[in-house]
């Protein structure tokens, strides 16, 4: 039953961010809204089978089409279906068995949701098919992997990739793609954007007491952008207002077509030291300003890889040079904006030690946006996944950002000749 396919998007490099970034598109409407009003809902998902043949079956309150394809680099299995609320129990997905290792679900696109698979080596679809519901038992989405060889996989990509291809095209002729975030504000000031991280299928970090990272930066993004709006010097535009799913050249190309001039990325990381707290504050370099960041930003640029994208390699020497001449121009704003945030977190809210650090953030590359990344702090720490959820707090750190950002201004309006 692996019926038309769709081409993940176009491409993530340097180039992808000066001005050929992919265009998945981010929905004005939750996955979980859209499903609502179609009715399709699953119920529970479970694993069987061995390291030779695998089955993943899904519950479903009624028949959906599915479509699979394969990708490599790292092996996954992707399932895309209509838009579908997941009721899934907390810790479906976590582990796997056999074959899977792990999977992840969530909504991807507007009408749409996905699965993405983590298998353990090169697998082969051997069935694909949706049971309809009968008396007493619910519809049955079943997925048979079996195990195969290298090449064979690669070939099955190949040909994933090519009818996602033609996929893509018709949805491209159906312009459906879903409304972009309105911004807030007077045309005539400066554009801020906030850019909560992670959304939909991509979750995040996940703390000790089930908060979720996609969550958490999302409500501080929007308690930002009204506080912000509030002083009446700024427009304030969010990347995603809803738990959707946008690639990180979408954020980058969403601040950069809207003249945005500063991206604030908003995180909640976790890291395996649960003793590790505080706020960090992170800008753009090559080389990792230490261990931690290194990993962070080796962590956060898998976001598009987690949710099942695939980027095609592509330079262009000539708008690389471009790029990297502005963006260190760029990156001197960023620092100048990062050092004031910093100051300011001082005397508001718990810092990390050398709380102003830097590593190669893909979300941060805007060659002509100044661009920062915030951990708030860590979902793998308790006290700092309480703080997270606290109003107070998040009242306090927001304060602390918009001075930060008024200072910012205030200081290029001074430099002016």
């Amino acid at each position: 039953m692996l019926a038309r396919w769709r081409k993940p998007f176009l491409i993530l490099a340097v180039a992808a961010f000066c001005g050929l970034a992919a265009t998945a598109s981010m929905a004005s409407e939750t996955g979980a809204v859209k499903a609502a009003e179609d009715g399709h809902i699953a119920l529970a998902a479970r694993v069987a089978g061995d390291s030779e043949r695998t089955r993943l079956v899904v519950d479903l309150n009624d028949s959906v089409e599915m479509d699979v394809f394969v990708l490599a680099e790292p092996p996954r299995v992707v399932i895309d279906l209509p838009a579908v609320e997941f009721t899934f129990p907390d810790e479906t997905g976590k582990t796997g068995r056999g074959l899977i290792s792990a999977f992840r679900y969530g909504s991807f696109l507007p009408g749409r949701a996905r699965i993405v698979i983590d298998v353990a080596g090169p697998v082969a679809v051997d069935k694909a098919f949706v049971l309809p519901a009968i008396e007493g038992q619910p519809a049955r989405m079943v997925l048979d992997l079996v195990k195969t060889d290298r090449t064979s996989f690669l070939a099955a990509q190949a040909d994933s990739l090519e009818r996602m291809r033609i996929r893509d095209a018709h949805f491209a002729r159906k312009g459906d793609r879903g409304e972009r975030p309105k911004e807030t504000g007077d045309s005539k000031l400066p554009l801020v954007v906030i850019d909560p991280g992670h959304g939909g299928i991509d979750g995040g970090a996940t703390g000790k007491n089930g908060t979720m990272e996609k969550a958490v930066v999302l409500e501080f993004a929007k308690v930002l952008k009204a506080k912000l709006a509030d002083t009446g010097r700024f427009r304030v535009l969010l990347t995603r207002e809803d738990d959707v799913f946008v690639s990180l050249a979408d954020r980058v190309k969403t601040a950069r077509e809207a003249g945005a001039k500063l991206f604030v990325s908003i995180h909640a990381d976790s890291l395996t030291n649960r003793k590790f707290r505080g706020a960090t504050v992170y800008t753009l370099s090559e080389k990792a300003s230490d261990a931690v960041a290194h990993a962070l930003a080796e962590k956060e640029n898998r976001s598009d890889t987690l949710a099942g994208l695939v980027w095609p390699k592509v330079t262009n020497e000539v708008n690389d040079i471009l790029a990297e001449l502005t963006q260190r121009e760029t990156n001197t704003f960023s620092t100048v904006f990062a050092r004031s945030l910093v100051g300011e977190f001082r005397s508001a809210i718990k810092l990390v030690k050398n709380p102003h650090r830097s590593a190669g953030f893909l979300v941060l590359r805007a060659p002509d946006v100044p661009s920062i990344l915030i951990e708030l702090g860590y979902l793998s720490n308790v006290h700092d996944e309480t703080m997270l959820t606290s109003e107070d707090w998040r009242e306090r750190t927001a304060n602390a950002v918009i001075e930060a950002i008024r200072s910012f201004f205030a200081r290029q309006v001074a430099q002016r000749p």
